[in-house]
């Protein structure tokens, strides 16, 4: 089980496509769309923000992207509703709708908590591309001292955009390990978009932790098989 995510938008077809895309890169993630009206029209619905809660909740926590204010408190009046065990379970982003929920997803498939996948949402409201690299996702412990560096090409035409991105924060993650890549958080989706890394640019990896070695193996095998793609 994984925390689920919920989109709350006054336009059906707006939280339906932000779903799509938030689960093409987190397979298996449940998000829920709430979109428009009961009527089908342009607005928020409290049975359908209602509906959406349940459905998202495997039991490990649901956290809500709104996409403008009145979806907020839409959103807000349904949890008031809900009992308070399944009311600790529910956390509303303050985040872009897109970028939220596309960072949150990622983050529930890797493994992340109730929180984490709040944080990584919330993430989204100002990425840095430079500063030092937060801790991997998978809660890794500082480690053996030495840094070990690798570097790998995009071979792949799109380079590292949405999908392969994902795709390699979800390896990055999956060690214990602290990751990064153009000196950024490899476990950063959103961090690692906004460098805009094209086809034929050279990473720069570094690692540092007990799984340092086999995450950077991983990840260069990774960029050497281009991600699937041509």
């Amino acid at each position: 089980m994984s925390v689920g995510l919920l989109v709350v938008s006054h336009s059906a077809a707006i939280a339906a496509g932000v779903v799509e895309l938030a689960g093409q890169m987190a397979e298996g993630v449940v998000i829920a769309a709430a979109g428009g009206t009961d009527e089908g029209g342009i607005g928020t619905s409290f049975d359908l923000v209602s509906a959406g809660l349940a459905a998202a909740d495997s039991g490990e926590g649901v956290v809500v992207l709104c996409d403008l204010g009145s979806a907020v408190l839409t959103a807000e009046t349904a949890l008031d509703f809900l009992d308070e065990e399944a009311r600790e379970r529910v956390r509303i982003a303050d985040a872009p709708i897109v970028e939220g929920a596309v960072a949150a997803a990622v983050a529930s498939r890797t493994g992340a908590g109730l929180e984490g996948v709040l944080a990584a949402a919330e993430s989204a409201r100002a990425v840095e591309v430079d500063g030092p690299p937060a801790a991997s996702a998978a809660g890794s412990a500082p480690g053996p001292a030495e840094v070990l560096e690798r570097r790998a090409t995009l071979v792949n035409r799109s380079g590292l955009h949405a999908r392969p991105a994902a795709e390699f924060v979800k390896t990055a993650a999956s060690f214990d390990a602290r990751i990064t890549v153009q000196g950024v958080d490899a476990t950063s989706l959103l961090r690692i978009m906004s460098l805009g890394l094209g086809a034929g640019t050279e990473l720069e990896l570094t690692a540092q932790g007990s799984d340092a070695a086999p995450a950077l193996d991983a990840l260069v095998a990774l960029v050497d098989s281009g991600f699937g793609e041509d």
